[in-house]
């Protein structure tokens, strides 16, 4: 039997770096709108999860659908568990893309969907091959370790693992190294289940929510991508977007 998807998009105007931002525009249009348009291409059933008047009707205005959640979520997990249940229906699976990821791709969503079509998937996520050792080495940047069917065995801000008998530079060379993206998906009840379990050791250790997931035992599912995401989290990041975009659109003209 097919699998019924729906996608939420967690979008907040009190971002501490960012206030407003996904009312920001780029190329003429929200960056909630570019966010959402990319995801319901894929998903349909697709909403934005808000706590804020004014994200709220800039997406009804673009003919998107909202839902408007608790200002007093601590996780976007959380949230977007209060959206589903505000929703209703019947969900196999919900996809979670952040509100600021306005070049989300179509192969990525896929391919974070296409988790499910083994059973033992509970919670799936992106990893993307690093290509420098010197972004292996961000904190900012969490690597994962996977086991042979391609199933989360850590999460880390460290560099995981350790490469003995090579130079701290060579170890590209010699591991696959696998930078987290941070999309997921989750099976309903599972997403039921997560956002009623305490902090673990690990997430407070890492400040890595997923690691909550895994100390708990559940499996999450790694699907590889060799797309960038270009997130934004700042202004800065905002002009380097529209240098993107700007670069995106003149790559179609050619």
């Amino acid at each position: 039997m097919e699998k019924r998807f729906i996608a939420i998009i967690p979008a907040r105007y009190a971002s501490t770096r960012f206030p407003g931002k996904p009312l920001a525009l780029l190329g003429g249009k929200t960056v909630i709108e570019r966010v959402y348009r990319q995801v319901a291409a894929v998903v349909p059933d697709c909403y934005v999860a808000t706590d804020d008047q004014r994200i709220f009707d800039a997406v009804e205005a673009f003919g998107g659908r909202a839902v408007m959640t608790s200002p007093h979520h601590k996780s976007g997990t959380d949230r977007i568990a209060e959206a589903v249940a505000l929703i209703g229906g019947q969900w196999d699976v919900v996809v979670n893309v952040q509100g600021d990821e306005p070049f989300i791709r179509r192969e990525q969503i896929e391919a974070l969907c296409g988790c499910f079509d083994k059973e033992e998937t509970q919670i799936a996520t992106l990893g993307k091959p690093f290509e420098s050792m010197e972004a292996v080495e961000n904190p900012n940047s969490p690597k994962i370790a996977v086991d042979n069917e391609g199933f989360a065995l850590y999460f880390s801000r460290s560099v995981i693992p350790y490469v003995r008998g090579e130079e701290r530079q060579e170890w590209l060379n010699h591991f696959p190294y696998l930078k987290h993206l941070g999309l997921y998906a989750y099976r309903t009840e599972v997403l039921s289940q997560i956002t009623r379990l305490p902090q673990s050791t690990l997430e407070k250790a890492e400040s890595l929510e997923q690691l909550r997931w895994l100390q708990n035992g559940y499996r999450i599912r790694v699907a590889l991508t060799q797309l960038e995401t270009v997130g934004i989290d700042t202004p800065e990041d905002l002009e380097r977007a529209e240098e993107f975009l700007n670069t995106l659109s003149a790559c179609h003209q050619d």
